[in-house]
């Protein structure tokens, strides 16, 4: 019962959150001098040539200017005859502030202060990204210590369009909808209980760590699916998908900028929350989706690969990283191997990390809750995502994933399962091992008694005199217990392909 009321308050977020006016982008008359991505006290992606563009009067001059310890650039860019114009600045040295001053024909100017060179990272998703900083754990104790006036925080708003935006929509109050320092009323103001807990657990873990100004945008919407946040471009390329984009583009009561159009809707939420970001410079992002895909999980292999690629595309920036969260463990535990939809979808976001350059993902199989979809532990998923970037993007050396799966050697009538990532020797927690099921040639699964040789682990059962295939957590909820000596848990994982449930839903 409190799964299915979890449930229903994922789909309720999709309306309650929705803004509910809006203004065009369509002409220039509607479009600001400087894109309203950019604001007083943001972060510019250190070590890059950083973007800046904006609109005005077709084929004007725009003057750029920058100021700060060590650091002058001034910049003139002509319009092009439409309005549109863009430029780059720096690399600005790390730290600052800098101040921005942005000066167009017939007195436009805008000018940003207390700017700061660092890392810029988009973390994006649905509600499990959304989720604020006061729904988790600690939360009193959590919001009172963020101070970290040089981590920065901007929340996309909720906009679903079925064409893509040139620029986000004007603030709205009680927000965080322009960049903030991160203090203690900030980072509990607006959205869904303040900023994304996981996104600002991530960045102050990176911040610690390095030492650099981390800025953090916020784009996400609790009950979404991927196809939501993909573009036009990419989606058309996807045949399941190609009637339900025909609806969004045809539909006469989806004009654009309006509120008529479901944010489940292939494209929307690319074109509403994603597109105006382009091309600001990132360093990387991180991803909290699929619970609205479970039901389609072997379908999500290509839809998450696709959304990688498109964004990549989009920015134009090469491969920059893209970090998973692996759906974590929910609802009642099973008594016996089964099934499950939720371990499919977890193994296509694992196929789509170890196939799709440049990507990670990191394993929370044990921090969910068999009763909420929403499970309260952010810290650990903010601090294993900023484990994996630590070590694969800033090149760090610490522990970032736990076992994974290497390989299977049949040895009579046992198992042995090889792993990687057994930094500091593998670990039954709590006891007695568990979580392993094996099968013979008749595919019938039952649970096998696994016990810790080394670096592997042996599995048996009387059941299953001559075994041929192998699963680790495989279920929605599975008891499941084996991590490595820095206490990372082991990734779900199977041997065998015989069968997907959910392959034939689209």
């Amino acid at each position: 019962m409190k799964a299915t009321l979890s449930l229903l308050v994922v789909l309720l977020l999709c309306f309650a959150l929705r803004p509910v006016s809006a203004q065009s982008n369509a002409g220039n008359a509607d479009l600001p001098l400087v894109s309203r991505i950019f604001s007083s006290n943001m972060v510019l992606q250190r070590e890059r040539r950083d973007p800046i563009w904006g609109w005005t009067t077709p084929n004007a001059n725009v003057t750029v200017s920058v100021t700060g310890p060590y650091f002058q650039e001034h910049l003139v860019v002509t319009a092009d005859d439409k309005g549109a114009w863009q430029t780059r600045i720096g690399p600005l040295p790390v730290g600052g502030p800098y101040q921005i001053t942005v000066t167009g024909p017939d007195n436009q100017k805008e000018q940003f202060d207390n700017v700061l060179s660092g890392d810029v990272w988009l973390c994006s998703g649905q509600s499990n990204m959304q989720f604020g900083i006061a729904n988790g754990l600690n939360a009193q104790q959590e919001i009172a210590n963020a101070n970290y006036p040089q981590i920065r925080l901007f929340s996309v708003q909720l906009y679903s369009v079925p064409t893509p935006m040139a620029c986000l929509n004007p603030p709205q109050p009680n927000l965080v909808n322009q960049w903030v320092e991160c203090n203690p009323q900030n980072v509990a103001t607006g959205g869904w209980g303040g900023f994304s807990a996981v996104a600002y657990f991530f960045g102050r873990a990176l911040y610690q760590a390095l030492g650099v100004p981390i800025g953090l945008i916020h784009s996400s919407w609790g009950g979404t699916p991927a196809e939501a946040w993909i573009s036009a471009r990419s989606i058309s390329q996807i045949a399941d998908l190609q009637d339900a984009l025909r609806k969004v583009e045809n539909d006469p009561n989806a004009k654009p900028n309006s509120f008529g159009i479901m944010p489940s809707a292939p494209t929307v939420l690319y074109n509403g929350m994603i597109a105006p970001l382009v091309p600001y410079a990132i360093r990387g992002v991180i991803w909290y989706q699929g619970e609205s895909n479970v039901g389609r999980a072997y379908q999500y292999r290509t839809l998450l690969a696709a959304l990688i690629r498109d964004w990549r595309s989009a920015w134009n920036e090469g491969n920059f990283p893209f970090l998973i969260v692996q759906l974590p463990n929910f609802g009642p535990q099973k008594p016996d191997p089964t099934e499950s939809a939720w371990a499919e979808l977890r193994e296509s976001q694992y196929i789509v990390a170890s196939t799709v350059p440049n990507t990670g993902i990191v394993c929370t199989i044990d921090i969910g809750d068999a009763n909420d979809i929403h499970p309260k532990d952010k810290q650990d998923v903010g601090k294993r995502l900023a484990l994996y970037a630590l070590a694969k993007v800033y090149g760090q050396k610490v522990t970032y994933s736990g076992p994974t799966f290497r390989s299977m050697k049949v040895e009579g009538h046992t198992v042995r399962i090889f792993f990687d990532h057994t930094d500091g020797g593998l670990v039954a927690k709590g006891g007695k091992l568990t979580g392993f099921a094996i099968a013979g040639s008749d595919k019938q699964w039952h649970w096998a008694d696994a016990q810790i040789d080394g670096n592997s682990v042996v599995l048996s059962s009387p059941d299953v005199p001559n075994p041929v295939a192998v699963r680790y957590a495989w279920a929605d909820n599975p008891e499941c217990n084996l991590y490595n000596g820095a206490g990372l848990p082991a990734f779900p994982f199977r041997t065998d392909d015989w069968t997907e449930i959910t392959r034939n839903n689209h």
